[in-house]
């Protein structure tokens, strides 16, 4: 590799700095951080450190891939040493899955951190880009991902709230000396499963699975909860 020079402490020049790997290097470091920095304002685990080390752990292995072997670089017929430089590369999206994994959790019935590992994945292709030497292609690569991170994020909440549906289990507690007809009757309002009573501690509870639009079950548990003899709603854990 070719470089600047620095000098040893015994006046040798056994040390040299390439100017093609600090721009790898640090354009890596710098695309991956403005990744993290999106996922550290939405208040994610795996901010601008954790991204900024991957893509420059990521680049750095681009490197190592691309100069590190050059000496070994030799025609078949001249040496009975072969390296395939492609290898190192090649095991980088094979280690990111164990990161990934680490920050993905299941709470209830909802898988998080989801979108966060994905970025730690993209994040990995763009340092290794920078690192083999393509910053061109990794930038794009980055807007490209920080575009569908943020302005597809208000789209995204607008189609859950119109198109998706939502399905909640939930109790609801009767005052004592009520009945269940009112909010039985409610529940023609909207989709519902299997409705199950039970006796606790003197009063009535029911059960059931609502679904429809997050919108639509917000509003018709509202209008339940306002029902006389409705005591509290809670979901079903």
């Amino acid at each position: 590799m070719t470089g600047v020079e620095l000098l040893g402490a015994t006046g040798d020049t056994s040390y040299a700095v390439d100017p093609q790997v600090l721009v790898r290097l640090l354009s890596a470091a710098v695309l991956g951080g403005m990744v993290g920095l999106e996922r550290e304002v939405r208040d994610q685990e795996a901010g601008v450190r954790t991204h900024l080390a991957v893509a420059l752990g990521a680049s750095l292995f681009g490197v190592i891939s691309t100069l590190g072997f050059v000496e070994f670089d030799r025609p078949r017929a001249e040496s009975l040493l072969q390296v395939d430089v492609s290898r190192v590369a090649s095991s980088v999206p094979v280690g990111i899955g164990f990161l990934g994994a680490g920050v993905i959790f299941r709470r209830r019935n909802a898988i998080k951190n989801l979108t966060t590992a994905a970025s730690l994945w993209a994040v990995t292709a763009i340092g290794l880009a920078c690192g083999v030497g393509d910053p061109v292609t990794a930038a794009i690569a980055t807007t490209v991902l920080l575009v569908g991170l943020v302005a597809l994020r208000p789209l995204r909440y607008h189609l859950a709230r119109r198109f998706a549906r939502r399905a909640q289990a939930i109790l609801v507690h009767l005052t004592p000396g009520t009945g269940p007809d009112a909010v039985i009757a409610a529940l023609d309002r909207i989709d519902h499963g299997e409705v199950t009573l039970r006796k606790s501690t003197g009063h009535l509870v029911l059960s059931c699975q609502v679904a429809g639009p997050p919108d639509v079950v917000l509003r018709w548990t509202r209008d339940l909860a306002a029902l006389a003899g409705v005591d509290t709603i809670e979901d079903e854990q």
